[in-house]
């Protein structure tokens, strides 16, 4: 089953997809959010249509700014809009008669997973968490990471910011570039998104340069600390240049029990993304994890 969907956020229309296994249910749900700039059919489409094959109900959609969905800027980050995005649509799966309300779950791939830790750490809703080669975003580590030019990149991004509130248009930057300035620098995003591999009619490589602020200044890895007692799970590769396996080992610590990490034997980020057998594997841990934590809160 696979269907359509238009709800909305803030008054915003929001444009997704839900799958889910054969048989009037009540099923259990799954909503998903992914990477930075991706839309619904590339990598949430892929993890969606097999956590369905699973018996999840599952539902992948465009954030605002983002593919077929509403919003302005386009192309322009949005984090606490997209908690509110998330937060709509648990409120739409939950009106669904194939799914019970009771046993919904948030997965994240990549910048997604901070998200949907943050968001399923804080509503009550949501009964676990699993994130797939996360971005676990935090000023703290963004500070540590860029060192003395942390406040430069606050002053330059400001100074766009404030060109733009003076009547100016709005920036844009590349998504990605083999060479040259891009917010995904470098061969290896360029890889997926640049070429037929991660192509979709949906997504346009540019991104506004204002989002670059949104992703050093957003705390998503506070998240971890309000999780417990509801389940988390974190999946990453051992080597991945884009989200540190050190951040992904920082957010399962800070996380209580219960909580799980796997680690996979992957070598490049989007590994993840569409390569075998890592996806596979992604989304068996996935499936053991939330089959075994996912429970209606009438059984527990």
């Amino acid at each position: 089953m696979s269907e359509r969907v238009e709800f909305d956020a803030d008054g915003i229309t929001l444009v997704g997809d839900l799958r889910g296994p054969a048989g009037s249910g009540p099923h259990p749900a799954l909503v998903l959010t992914g990477p930075f700039t991706g839309t619904r059919d590339q990598v949430t489409g892929l993890y969606a249509a097999r956590l369905a094959e699973a018996g999840y109900v599952t539902l992948a959609f465009d954030h605002r700014n983002w593919g077929e969905s509403g919003g302005a800027p386009r192309g322009h980050e949005d984090p606490q809009g997209k908690l509110h995005d998330l937060r709509a649509a648990v409120s739409l799966l939950r009106s669904r008669p194939e799914v019970d309300g009771d046993r919904i779950g948030a997965v994240g791939i990549c910048l997604g997973a901070g998200y949907a830790l943050r968001f399923a750490a804080f509503d009550p809703r949501v009964g676990a968490f699993a994130g797939i080669a996360g971005a676990y975003n935090n000023p703290y580590g963004m500070r540590a990471a860029m060192a003395g030019g942390y406040r430069d990149a606050l002053a330059s991004l400001t100074d766009v910011l404030e060109r733009q509130d003076r009547g100016g248009p709005v920036e844009y930057i590349p998504a990605v570039a083999e060479d040259g300035e891009a917010a995904m620098p470098g061969d290896e995003p360029f890889a997926y998104y640049g070429t037929g591999r991660g192509a979709s009619p949906l997504w346009r490589n540019e991104v506004t340069r204002a989002s670059l602020r949104e992703l050093i200044t957003v705390d998503n890895m506070t998240g971890a600390d309000f999780l417990s007692p509801k389940p988390g799970l974190i999946v990453h590769g051992l080597v991945d240049r884009f989200c540190s396996p050190e951040g992904a080992e920082e957010a399962y610590r800070r996380m209580d029990e219960p909580r799980r990490i796997v680690w996979l034997d992957a070598r490049l980020h989007t590994d993840l993304y569409d390569t075998e057998p890592h996806i596979t594997h992604a989304v068996e841990a996935a499936t053991a994890f939330l089959t075994e934590h996912l429970r209606s809160r009438s059984s527990q």
